[in-house]
């Protein structure tokens, strides 16, 4: 009997090979292209037009003594580090309360969910009239008879990112409390059943033994919220524009202003280039975790 002679795998699934190649070129040209584009150009020192009179690495030493830089950073790891913990968590227990199967839980997972759905600019203005101390929570609660209450983080240069993080939550907890929902609700039902057989605490099942299982989940929203932090720049503008003075400033607003306001190409490229860093640092970690390990127990 003769054997059906396979295709070779260059030529399996060749018509969605073909159909991706514009998609391939794209980034290829656009996204890997502009990258080592903007890279290239910050060892220059353009202004106004790029020109390839280069400096070396005068733009980051630069860069690294500007102290609007030095604060952007300082700004984003407390945002960062703060936007990390407080949204796994708030949006783990929220997604724990929801698979509780509570009434009502489309309405709540709704309502919980709504706030992503707004753009950061909009999110912005509508908690800067809510902590505005003219007529937002300061007044309310001082028309109640607290007088002496104050809470303006917005026009405090010491607290201003806490501000700035409270929209970020805000936003942010309700997308993550449905990727967990879904991890959550892929849970195998047996596993619940056993854990009640053997007298287990759900509290001590939920961390020694579903927390574990749901790591993929946990990996996922970490990058998805990482990304989201490292790009962090609509929410300032809409705030803050950036102040009380420099006192909330961002990289992401840092490379928008000497790129497109100082008119400081090189400047702009070279505090582009440390965020990608940031990115990488961010990304290669996640693929080691997801396909190197699948690899060694595949």
């Amino acid at each position: 009997m003769s054997r059906v002679k396979r295709p070779n795998r260059l030529f399996r699934n060749l018509n969605g090979k073909i159909a991706a190649l514009p998609m391939i070129f794209t980034a290829l040209v656009v996204f890997v292209g502009g990258t080592l584009w903007t890279v290239l150009y910050s060892f220059t020192n353009s202004k106004l037009l790029p020109r390839t009179n280069f400096v070396g690495f005068d733009q980051y030493e630069r860069l690294w003594r500007t102290s609007r830089w030095l604060v952007s950073i300082e700004n984003i790891m407390i945002y960062g580090v703060l936007s990390l913990v407080f949204t796994i968590v708030i949006g783990f227990l929220l997604a724990v309360l929801l698979d509780q199967k509570i009434r009502y839980e489309d309405a709540f997972r709704t309502i919980l969910l709504y706030p992503f759905a707004l753009s950061f600019i909009v999110t912005g203005l509508v908690w800067q009239w809510i902590l505005n101390p003219d007529f937002g929570i300061q007044s309310i609660v001082r028309s109640l008879g607290w007088t002496s209450f104050e809470f303006n983080p917005l026009y405090d240069p010491d607290i201003v990112i806490y501000g700035i993080l409270i929209a970020g939550l805000w936003q942010g907890t309700g997308f993550v409390m449905c990727i967990m929902l879904a991890g959550l609700r892929g849970i195998d039902e047996d596993i619940w059943k056993a854990s009640r057989v053997d007298g287990i605490p759900k509290w001590r099942t939920y961390i020694f033994i579903i927390i574990p299982m749901m790591r993929p989940v946990f990996i996922t929203a970490l990058v998805l919220i990482a990304a989201g932090i490292v790009k962090l720049y609509d929410l300032v503008v809409a705030q803050t524009s950036g102040g009380p003075g420099n006192a909330s400033e961002v990289p992401a607003k840092y490379v928008y202003d000497y790129m497109f306001q100082a008119q400081n190409l090189a400047q702009g490229f070279a505090a582009s280039t440390m965020m990608l860093l940031t990115v990488l640092i961010v990304l290669i970690p996640w693929a080691y975790l997801e396909f190197g390990g699948r690899r060694k127990h595949g």
